[in-house]
């Protein structure tokens, strides 16, 4: 009797875990992590969806297309999210998303009417760096300063990506002389965001690739008011990032439920102090208290998502070239 109580026991509990559908989401290391929103925005999903979230980190967010683009068709991805608008027209060209339906009431500084991706968060691209530093306020003057700065690589971080896509929509056709007076600055390049920003705080570099909301952490979470950003005079360009749903999943309704779970309220009220950034849509309760002492840019940089392609060829071989010399 107890044989055949266990048995249907176990029977009853695999039928409910093969009842469970699940969702799988390929996302940036950092979406992820313990201090990420990652788990926050898994158990909220999951008491709305009867569903397992499972939330895979793949690097930083320029290496999920390069992941994607090698596993094509026979992807385990549902859902991809982390990409930009730096890398939205190379993931259409892929033909492997699928246009969705999300209603949401932007709050971005640019309209946003994307069929196939939708907006979760955004922010804008800056130098942080220690307060008592006198930090040069354009790329002129820092390539012409010693300071140290950590950057990541443009083929595998949308930082590093969108640092391109803003010396070439600074500079357009100076941007290879921008980029050789830099180079000696550059300590170093890592792979992705989390690499670079913990070996500024680990006092390799005098300042660090990151967001003008990145202080926002420091003075929240740890009450540290020793970091800023600062503001450059060429204007800073701007990063949405998206969330998208694969062609081939065979969870559609659960996918679009999950893209329109990210740009309502219960994920939205995560975002600002988990992943450090702003919130594509307003939340109800407003934007957390810090966040009014950021560095607000007089001038925002953003190149057209379609002429992305063509100018991040020519950008990213002016930079290997500044690089390697």
């Amino acid at each position: 009797m107890k044989y055949l109580t266990f048995a249907a026991a176990t029977l009853a509990a695999t039928a409910a875990m093969a009842e469970t559908p699940e969702l799988t989401v390929y996302t940036y290391d950092s979406f992820v992590s313990d201090w990420g929103p990652g788990p926050a925005i898994e158990k909220a999903f999951e008491e709305t969806c009867a569903c397992d979230l499972k939330l895979v980190g793949l690097g930083d967010g320029a290496a999920l297309l390069a992941r994607l683009k090698l596993e094509g068709v026979r992807s385990d991805a549902d859902v991809v999210m982390g990409l930009d608008t730096s890398l939205i027209a190379a993931a259409k060209e892929t033909g492997l998303f699928a246009e969705t339906a999300v209603s949401a009431d932007y709050a971005l500084p640019i309209e946003w009417t994307d069929p196939v991706f939708a907006a979760y968060d955004w922010g804008y691209f800056a130098f942080v760096h220690n307060k008592d530093l006198v930090a040069p306020t354009n790329f002129k003057s820092l390539g012409e300063s010693d300071l140290k700065i950590v950057i990541q690589d443009p083929r595998s971080s949308t930082p590093g990506l969108g640092l391109l896509m803003w010396v070439k929509a600074a500079y357009g056709d100076e941007a290879p002389a921008i980029w050789d007076a830099l180079a000696d600055n550059v300590v170093t390049v890592t792979k992705g965001w989390s690499e670079a920003y913990g070996l500024f705080l680990e006092g390799e570099a005098d300042m660090v690739l990151s967001y003008t909301t990145s202080p926002a952490y420091h003075l929240i979470a740890e009450e540290d008011d020793s970091k800023a950003a600062v503001e450059f005079e060429e204007g800073h360009y701007m990063q949405i990032e998206v969330v998208g749903k694969l062609a081939g999943t065979d969870q559609p309704e659960l996918a679009d439920k999950f893209l329109n779970f990210m740009v309502s309220d219960a994920a939205q009220s995560i975002l600002p102090t988990t992943n450090w950034m702003y919130p594509a849509v307003t939340p109800a309760a407003g934007l957390p208290a810090g966040f009014e002492t950021l560095t607000t840019p007089a001038k925002a940089l953003l190149i057209p998502a379609a002429d992305v392609p063509a100018i991040r060829d020519e950008a990213l071989a002016e930079w290997l070239k500044a690089l390697s010399q």
